[in-house]
């Protein structure tokens, strides 16, 4: 049965509240970031306030991945279950409880228990949000609104890094609550996804979301007809599972949302950014200072690229970002090359810095926010939430990956990592070159019908 793409017209809308229903969901995003970014600046307090080892301050670190795998696995599910708001406040509430169990820890198991609940709240976050914003926004501001998730991360990361060495450890801890607290609050204020609630079949709610976001005095009926009419053809399906999903019918959606996925991760993000204050120390060059510049840098690069995903469109910049990704990995490559072998020492450090710069600034620019992006686009609601489940715990298992695998490869060879890093990033170019499509300009159900037809 296929499915006939709809046709669109133009409506004039008020997009304030659209802003101010954007604004409370990428609290969340923010408190991902804030959880993400907790353990680099406490590392040194925690481990002597508390007498932990190497090991278990490691454990600490690392149980924040697990937590958000498990997230990952059920935030589909709950989301499709108890809607996008419902499962944002479940989330926050695994991140409080996490902050305080966290703020009031004497020992090493009360501390893991607590990021493991962070992390579960992370896992949900990364899945719902994007969904979320791209559910409730129209279609020429849904790419620059869904990209103000990957800059709230970016923002609640460096905050922390910031404060963290301010603050102690639990005040650090407390400063978590906030961005939870204002979302918690904010729920209270805004509609639910008008796309979740016809689904659910609840046709008065929906309406009347869909009316509040796009203001009193819009005309809703053609969009609100043609989400109506796309759900009942997608009704006609019988609901996929698991296996299924890797049917014909879905198959280049799935393709598209988890090789994004697996290109994101794999080309070495993860191992980058936890450990940068080491790689400017293995090259000679302040820590602090680097790792200062790249953090400014990253804010305002993501948000940049904000600004420009609705003008230029989401492949445009995916190829600019992979293209830097591979020139950013050859200049850090180059760097421990020449240090290696004793050649040229002295322009080892600007070298260095010039590559990891131009690498977290064309991470910054499209790969970091549009693979999140295109997954909220692309994935019909039926299959929404199992899709996207797989494509976050895709992500989530990669960022582990390339976070463990990092100090082995640095061990095995320093530049040699930055070449491998630099060939997967050249691989995901051409994946981006030969599967993913542009999405820019097109309803979700348009572009929907037309990659799952």
């Amino acid at each position: 049965m296929a499915i006939k793409e709809p046709l669109i017209q133009e409506h004039k809308n008020n997009p304030w509240m659209v802003y101010f229903t954007t604004f409370v969901a990428v609290c969340g995003s923010y408190e991902f970031g804030a959880c993400a970014g907790y353990s680099s600046p406490t590392q040194y307090a925690i481990t002597q306030d508390l007498s932990l080892s190497l090991a278990e301050y490691s454990l600490f670190g690392s149980i924040l991945t697990f937590g958000a795998m498990l997230g990952a696995i059920t935030s589909g599910p709950v989301a499709d279950f108890i809607g996008r708001k419902g499962s944002m406040r479940v989330s926050s509430a695994f991140c409080v409880a996490g902050w305080l169990v966290i703020y009031f820890s004497e020992g090493p198991v009360p501390l893991d228990i607590g990021r493991l609940a962070t992390g579960y709240g992370m896992g949900v976050f990364s899945f719902v949000v994007p969904v979320f914003i791209a559910e409730i926004a129209p279609k020429d501001l849904r790419g620059a609104l869904t990209t103000l998730n990957q800059f709230m991360i970016v923002a609640g990361v460096s905050v922390s890094y910031v404060i963290g060495t301010i603050l102690s450890w639990r005040a650090l801890a407390l400063t978590g609550l906030i961005p939870a607290a204002v979302l918690l609050l904010g729920l209270f204020l805004i509609p639910e996804s008008p796309r979740w609630l016809a689904k659910r079949g609840r046709e008065k709610d929906f309406e009347e979301a869909l009316q509040i976001l796009r203001g009193k005095d819009a005309d809703i009926s053609q969009e609100a007809q043609e989400i109506k009419d796309y759900i009942a053809t997608l009704e006609r399906f019988p609901k996929p599972n698991l296996v299924e999903l890797f049917q014909r019918r879905y198959l280049r959606s799935l393709t598209i949302g988890i090789g994004l996925m697996l290109c994101q991760q794999l080309g070495g993000i993860n191992g980058v950014c936890f450990y940068t204050s080491s790689i400017f120390e293995l090259a000679g060059f302040s820590s602090a200072i680097g790792s200062i510049i790249y953090a400014c840098l990253q804010v305002v690069i993501t948000g940049l690229g904000a600004v420009m995903i609705d003008k230029a469109g989401r492949k445009p910049l995916l190829l600019v970002s992979g293209s830097g990704l591979v020139m950013g990995c050859i200049f850090t490559a180059v760097a421990f090359y020449l240090k290696a072998e004793q050649v040229s020492v002295g322009a080892v450090p600007a070298l260095a810095l010039t590559g990891i710069l131009v690498y977290i600034g064309s991470f910054s620019i499209g790969m970091g926010a549009i693979p999140w992006v295109v997954m909220s686009e692309i994935f019909p609601i039926n299959i929404k939430g199992q899709a996207g489940s797989l494509a976050t715990l895709v992500n989530w298992f990669g960022a582990w990956l390339c976070s463990y695998t990092f100090n082995f490869l640095m061990t095995w060879s320093s530049y040699g990592t930055f070449i491998l890093y630099a060939a997967i990033n050249a691989l995901a170019i051409l994946f981006i070159v030969v599967v993913v499509p542009e999405t820019k300009g097109k309803s979700l159900e348009q572009l929907q019908a037309a990659i799952n037809a």
